[in-house]
């Protein structure tokens, strides 16, 4: 395998997630990281936000970060081989009120990835906007939403169950995959 200093975020956040699920810890990735990956690096992110989905112990995740040599630094991990730092929010995951199920995987050399689906990353970055008014946030949703398939219905229903279904149609149609 190469030497972490050399991974891209995708393979760290998959290298980090295989040692956890093989210590019985199953974390899935979620906020500007999957941006970045589904956006295809037009947004960079130096954070690796793996959700504790099962609530597992702070005090396991420690040690096992510490065998991949990962040392905790405030309220999240850092290796001296690599500028991304990985946090753990606590679970479980979800998206406003919605919890989430089902996930996507990606294959690296490092491991596989389990992450937020396009769809919930879209639905993920208008949280933040619908709730908080964070105008990058929407950016970040229409990046994701032109380079992937995203079930814009889905994001609808959603946003109808938020309450935030008049602030949707308003943004609707910057939520479109382009070719």
């Amino acid at each position: 395998m190469k030497p972490i200093g050399d991974m891209t975020q995708a393979e760290v956040a998959a290298y980090v997630q295989s040692h956890l699920r093989d210590g019985g810890i199953d974390a899935i990735l979620s906020g500007g990281a999957s941006v970045a990956i589904y956006s295809d690096g037009q947004y960079v992110s130096m954070d690796i936000d793996l959700v504790n989905a099962r609530f597992a112990k702070r005090s396991r995740i420690e040690e096992l970060m510490r065998e991949i040599g990962f040392s905790e630094v405030g309220r999240h991990f850092k290796h001296p081989d690599t500028d991304y730092f990985v946090e753990f929010p606590p679970g479980p995951l979800s998206i406003g009120d919605a919890r989430i199920d089902q996930v996507a995987e990606l294959p690296f050399e490092t491991g596989v990835l389990r992450i937020l689906s396009p769809t919930d990353c879209v639905k993920d970055r208008l949280a933040h906007f619908f709730h908080w008014g964070d105008r990058q946030c929407l950016v970040q949703a229409e990046m994701v939403a032109a380079r992937n398939e995203v079930d814009i219905d889905d994001i609808e229903d959603w946003s109808r169950s938020e309450g935030k279904l008049k602030e949707f149609q308003a943004i609707k149609g910057k939520l479109v995959t382009r070719p």
